[in-house]
């Protein structure tokens, strides 16, 4: 018999952190913590992570929908196959408990040269959104850092501003020094954005992410059909629930990229059913973390691991936080590495559970 509890988390951001959508200073999550009745000595932990209006399971209602879970934790099978279609957060965080307890609460979710050699995960530079000698200073530390593919977010300041950014990115490193990718969150409009793609495409970019809002279909497979620059798509992915909604979405659009984030679209068994359709389709992807706390940055990470994807990954997101877990997850010459000579420090959770 399986028995379950819960605890809120709320992690703070080192500075506030810029998207087109607004300000992020906090985050919150909400994490499992599951026990075997027969060695309760042993506790595998998962988090549900949220992203307030953005994420598709973002509803009243949710810290409610976790305690049931965890009050019937022994219809696991049910939760993960049909209970929690529409909680992708919660499914992802279920099943992450229910990995970390079979491993004996080691947090090796899914062993790899990654856990166990240190093999590093390439990994992309975020810089966040804001006044543009704050974004100038992310850069310079990114590139002294070691990283040679960054990603800007885009979309909240001016844009022939965010286009100088780029001038002085190109101007001291090519494409083949520097590969850039930015991220718009859809704050281009569809009538302004093939013009902005063009102008975007001078700086020889890799991608742009979600150039207009999710659920314009018919336009962003325009977008992709006509753009100058490849479109990789992630919000578009959010509320996609059943496999025949994801084929409608790949199909139509049609997309030069897709980007994964567990924590929204339902976990490993979601995200697989994605994976699958871009093998059918031939469309490339890569993972990126939605801002977990260190719990589920190493359960996308050591997945990622292991899925044979060589492009640079989106899992630099440990470090934003004064209040994170203390993990052997280390960022390091841009890439992340899981150090196994540190160890996780779980006792500010474990000894905080309701």
């Amino acid at each position: 018999m399986l028995q379950a509890t819960f605890q809120k988390y709320t992690l703070q951001f080192k500075q506030p952190s810029g998207t087109s959508r607004g300000i992020l200073r906090t985050k919150d999550s909400w994490f499992i913590f599951l026990q075997d009745t027969n060695n309760p000595t042993i506790t595998g932990i998962g988090e549900c992570g949220l992203l307030r209006g953005l994420s598709a399971d973002d509803v009243p209602d949710y810290e409610a929908k976790v305690a049931e879970v965890c009050q019937t934790i022994n219809k696991h099978d049910y939760w993960l196959s049909e209970g929690l279609r529409t909680f992708p957060s919660i499914h992802f965080g279920l099943e992450i408990a229910l990995k970390d307890l079979a491993n004996q609460g080691s947090k090796i979710l899914f062993p790899s040269d990654f856990t166990q050699k240190e093999m590093p995960i390439p990994i992309n530079g975020l810089i966040w959104m804001g006044a543009k000698q704050f974004m100038f200073d992310q850069i310079k530390t990114k590139l002294a850092a070691g990283f040679d593919c960054i990603k800007l977010k885009i979309g909240a300041i001016d844009f022939d501003a965010e286009l100088g950014l780029l001038k002085y990115i190109r101007q001291q490193f090519s494409a083949k020094e520097i590969e850039i990718r930015v991220d718009a969150n859809g704050a281009f409009s569809p009538s302004t954005a093939l013009e902005k793609l063009k102008k975007l495409a001078d700086f020889e970019l890799h991608s742009i992410e979600q150039p207009i809002k999710q659920g314009q279909l018919q336009e962003m497979a325009i977008l992709c059909e006509k753009t100058p620059l490849p479109i990789a798509l992630d919000e578009e992915l959010i509320g996609a629930f059943t496999s025949e909604k994801k084929r409608i979405i790949i199909e139509t659009i049609q997309p030069q990229y897709l980007i994964f984030k567990p924590s929204f679209i339902g976990g490993y068994s979601g995200t697989q059913e994605w994976i699958d359709l871009c093998k059918e389709f031939d469309t490339p992807w890569w993972m990126t973390s939605a801002l977990e706390s260190n719990i589920g940055l190493n359960a996308i990470a050591q997945w990622t691991a292991i899925l044979d994807n060589s492009m640079p990954q989106g899992l630099g997101t440990g470090q934003l936080y004064t209040n994170n877990i203390a993990s052997p997850l280390m960022v390091e010459n841009g890439c992340i590495y899981y150090k196994n000579r540190k160890e996780w420090d779980l006792m500010g959770l474990l000894d905080n559970r309701d």
